[in-house]
This record gives structure tokens, sequence and C-alpha cells, in this order.
């Protein structure tokens, strides 16, 4: 992932200067890379045999065959389980962790994968931790973008922004993962893929290797006909139930996209729903696109409650079908 190349590189300097700060905080898009990079830093953290200026681990001292093991006991790992949010108890034993004495590294790291669903009492918590660090003990936060941090956190950590490579970079490093593959994916199934990861080829991966796509392409299908008031809400709504509440909100949100794309002048990047878009763009005004971002944007927002994902998607999409002209939602 040569991306992460500009972010190590910065971490290494810091590292070699004598400058490592005790909390990065490490930004980028969902998919792009943020754990492997984190990984890769408490591995070269952790490492008994660095080479001044390396930027990789040595791969074979104790401490990296621990790590090619999954199994050491200076690198933590903390992330949402059961719940969608990090819990307290989670960054509890994260700060248990920091306070204790390294077990065979000269160093310990504490991951906080998703430092953007921490719930407010865990955050809270975790500011103590941030700031009375100890010496020996290196945390790396990472936050998905547009996924708010308490601004507490952020001021008490160096941030680390990890870019979405362009589309030539991201294209032909899917193609070489996926080259090995039997059979690859087609090029334009990749494409649809890279697309709907918001260019982030990891998460490309994940998509290509999952369901989604074939899911995805029964919700769009379910959403076809419901704008044409061939099936109802509720029939519309169970299509999109087996992608998952934040899924569908992900995808609403490149259809919404797309809408404002091509009321600009412009094309429609998920191929699937350009028919749709071109339609509903000659038939509304902009403001009306914007209604239906803030409402996908207040259900993103309902996630850390206890919404109904199900009544949820039943009203993004009475609020689509609001953009279809009267005399089609009458015949409907």
């Amino acid at each position: 992932m040569p991306w992460l190349t500009p972010v190590l590189e910065h971490f290494g300097q810091a590292l070699d200067q004598g400058r490592l700060p005790h909390a990065s905080l490490v930004t980028g898009e969902r998919g792009v890379g943020k754990r492997q990079l984190a990984e890769r830093i408490a591995a070269l953290l952790v490492c008994d045999r660095r080479a001044p200026g390396s930027r990789a681990a040595c791969g074979e001292c104790r401490q990296c065959r621990l790590v090619a093991g999954e199994s050491h006991p200076d690198i933590r790992v903390y992330q949402p389980e059961k719940s969608r949010m990090i819990r307290i108890d989670q960054v509890r034993a994260l700060s248990q962790f920091a306070v204790a004495s390294p077990q065979v590294a000269g160093v310990k790291v504490a991951i906080l994968d998703r430092a953007d669903q921490l719930n407010i009492n865990a955050a809270n918590a975790l500011l103590k931790t941030l700031e009375e660090p100890a010496a020996d003990v290196v945390l790396l936060l990472l936050q998905e973008t547009g996924r708010p941090v308490l601004p507490t956190i952020r001021s008490r950590c160096r941030v680390l922004p990890v870019a979405t490579p362009g589309a030539e970079a991201a294209t032909a490093w899917l193609a070489a993962e996926l080259a090995d593959r039997e059979p690859a994916p087609d090029t334009d199934r990749q494409a649809l893929a890279l697309h709907l990861a918001g260019g982030a080829p990891r998460l490309a991966v994940e998509l290509l290797d999952s369901e989604f796509l074939m899911q995805r392409d029964t919700a769009l299908e379910a959403f076809r006909q419901f704008m044409k008031g061939a099936i109802t809400v509720a029939a519309a709504a169970r299509a999109f139930r087996e992608l998952g509440h934040e899924a569908t909100l992900n995808l609403m949100e490149g259809w919404a996209s797309d809408l404002a794309r091509v009321m600009a002048g412009g094309e429609a990047r998920d191929p699937g729903i350009a028919e749709v878009v071109r339609y509903l763009a000659t038939a509304n005004p902009p403001w009306r696109v914007q209604q239906l971002v803030d409402a996908i944007r207040d259900s993103r927002r309902a996630l850390v409650n206890n919404v109904s994902p199900e009544l949820e998607t039943d009203r993004l999409l009475v609020q689509w079908r609001r953009l279809m002209p009267v005399r089609k939602r009458a015949a409907g």
C-alpha cells in the first residue's frame, strides 16, 4: 500500500529524532489501511533490531516473531465488540495496560481502532490516560474521516492523516491484489467495488470478498421498483436489510451525491443509479437534494442511539420517493 509510505516516513523521522509523540490520531477514510498502518508502526516500535532510518521491522527478532504470531503481550488492540461503541470498561483495561510495565519489549503500544466510536464515558476516561501518559507507552487512535472525536482528545494527539490514493494508483493496487484470484473479478466489477468503497482499496477488496455487491444489486433493483411505485416501502426496505444500516446509508449517500452531480451537469459515478438520478434531476430543484442529504446525515448521527434501522430505512425511502413527480407518485 504505497500511499501509506508518507505517513510511515513521517512517523519514522519522529522516532529517529527522539520526538515520538505519546499519542497519535491516525485519520482517513474507511478501508484506506489505517489499521494496517498502525500495526506496522507497532511492529516497528517493539522491534529489537530496527536499523537506524529503517521504516520496517526486521521480521526476525523475538519481538517480530511474537508480532507475526499475533501474540505480542505489549501490543494491544481495543475496538467496538458487541455494540457499535467502545465501552468504558475497554478504556479502563487500556488505562491499566498503559501504566503496567512492558512484559518483553521496551515499549507498549495500544491501538484504539475507531476512536470516533467512544461513548462519552469512555472518551472522558481516555482523557485521563492522554493527560498523564506513561513514558513507555504509545497510543495509536484510529478515526474515520467525517466521524468526530472530542476536541479535547484530538488536541492531545499528533494527527497523522492518511490520504486516499488517486484513482489510478488505487485501481492498479486493486488489480494486483486480485490478480491471483480464481476467477478474478472482471474490471467493471472491480471499478464498481472501488467506487462503492469511496476509492479506498482495502475496503474494495472486502466488498468483493463478501456478498455485498450481490446484496447491493438486489437493493438497487428494489429501489428502482419502489421509485416506480411497483412495490411497497416495506418490501423495498427488506432488500436493504441484508446490507445493514450503515452500508445502506453509505449507498444512499452515494446516490444523493450522484443526483447532485447530475444536477450540476456531471455524470453519475454509480452506473446502476444513473438512469434514476437523471430522471430525478429534471424534476427537482437542488435544495430538495440537500434535504435528502440532511436526512441521511441525521440517520447516520442516530446510529449512536437505539434507533430502529428498519424505521430509518423506511423514512429515507419515503424521502427519496418524494422526489418523484406528483403524477408518477399518484400512479404508483
